[in-house]
């Protein structure tokens, strides 16, 4: 694409590789140009804590403030009653109210870390559609918003026809997503004068339905953007590590864990990854992410840094640093690793060494434990776990390190002794 943008947020959405697709580009750029532009990204409640995954779209929400515009975090708090059926095989699980509710006081300690709210003209808005979405009428819903809606052209997207294709069922529950989906904008156009959806590439049939349908019930002019779906370069889904998912809450994941995964970045990734997840100039994000042989350690270290400081504090990717420096250059311990803390009682009678390994989180299961162990995977204060066996209590001792291979440790710590 060869367009040239005017404003300072569109340039850094192209420059940075945020940007996958627009409804009108230029149309969009002259609004960013004139004035403060309300944008919005939603987030259904489907965990306590938002992932690697989201935090594509939550640091286009922070350049976004910076560079002059009001960024809107939607909560879903009525849309994850119905669940999102985008690209999915199957129906998401239905939650409770109070389930929702608990997940949305989860998700919200992940925004004030990179968002200001307030309200200053630019300072972000934190809503919840079941604001507007619990009160609806039904009736009065399918004649005013519904009528808008053909059918055919909902079957067109690819996000339902791909399911429908591979002949898995889409329940009428799931079919009214994107229709709630497009009434949020609807309502945050009414409300709040947003004039832009962001969301990842899956989103873009959902986005382009809330501007039909506020173009025509309000005759407004609205905008979507999209960012692209992301994968490493090894193929595998960003935000997933063998662990499970790299949630952005530190009650979820240490601090440590964060930072690992970032350093544990493959090579090709680190350019692209520091353009992405921090606010490194660009020109020093391509210098870095040309770096080879031991030097890309260097910058895989920059990364991790800057992604861990923007998430937990600079004092959080410092202490994260030297307890990686001191486990792997100079073999010791590093009290910031992830600790399991057994009591008397519960190693009294002795205690397995794949239940230690599943525990302190290193494996998901004792079939994964055993498999680590009969690979030469495991070991015990750097020493090779040799058979899979039950450790007699006085083998267990405080300060013991479990490692999972070269990268992933864990301590054991006893207390009430």
């Amino acid at each position: 694409m060869t367009y040239h943008p005017k404003s300072e947020f569109m340039a850094t959405m192209m420059q940075r590789g945020f940007l996958a697709d627009c409804t009108d580009y230029q149309g969009l750029d002259e609004a960013l140009s004139q004035g403060i532009v309300p944008t919005y990204i939603g987030y259904d409640a489907t965990a306590k804590s938002l992932h690697v995954g989201h935090l594509l779209n939550i640091m286009m929400l922070r350049w976004l403030q910076k560079t002059g515009h009001k960024p809107i975090t939607l909560m879903g708090g009525g849309t994850t009653k119905v669940g999102d059926p985008s690209f999915r095989a199957d129906e998401r699980p239905l939650l409770t109210p109070e389930a929702i509710d608990a997940n949305i006081g989860g998700m919200k300690q992940v925004f004030a870390k990179y968002l200001t709210y307030g309200d200053g003209p630019t300072d972000a808005l934190m809503l919840n559609n079941a604001e507007w979405l619990d009160g609806l009428n039904y009736l009065d819903f399918l004649r005013d918003i519904g009528r808008h809606f053909s059918v055919n052209r909902m079957l067109s997207f690819e996000s339902v026809k791909s399911r429908l294709d591979r002949e898995q069922s889409l329940s009428f529950l799931e079919f009214n997503y994107m229709i709630l989906q497009a009434y949020d904008f609807l309502e945050l156009n009414r409300r709040y004068g947003c004039r832009l959806q962001m969301g990842g590439s899956d989103q873009w049939g959902n986005i382009v339905n809330g501007i039909d349908l506020t173009r025509r019930v309000l005759d407004q002019e609205i905008y979507g953007l999209t960012s692209p779906l992301l994968t490493t370069s090894d193929g595998r889904k960003m935000g997933k590590s063998a662990g499970g998912a790299i949630w952005l809450n530190a009650d979820m994941l240490s601090p440590y864990e964060f930072w690992q995964f970032w350093r544990n970045t493959t090579d090709a990734d680190v350019g692209r990854f520091l353009k992405l997840y921090t606010e490194l100039p660009v020109e020093d994000c391509d210098r870095l992410g040309t770096l080879a042989g031991s030097e890309i350690n260097d910058a895989k270290i920059v990364l991790a840094n800057e992604v861990t400081a923007l998430c937990h504090g600079a004092d959080a990717a410092a202490t994260a640093e030297a307890t990686a420096r001191e486990v792997f250059e100079k073999g010791g311990v590093g009290d910031d690793l992830p600790t399991l803390i057994l009591t008397p009682e519960q190693i009294a009678g002795g205690l397995s060494n794949t239940a230690l390994f599943v525990q302190a989180g290193l494996c998901k299961s004792g079939k994964e434990a055993k498999r680590l162990i009969a690979e030469g995977g495991a070991s015990i204060d750097d020493a090779p776990v040799g058979e899979v066996r039950l450790m007699a209590p006085e083998e267990i001792r405080d300060g013991m390190k479990l490692s999972a291979g070269k990268k992933r440790h864990a301590l054991v710590r006893l207390c009430g002794s």
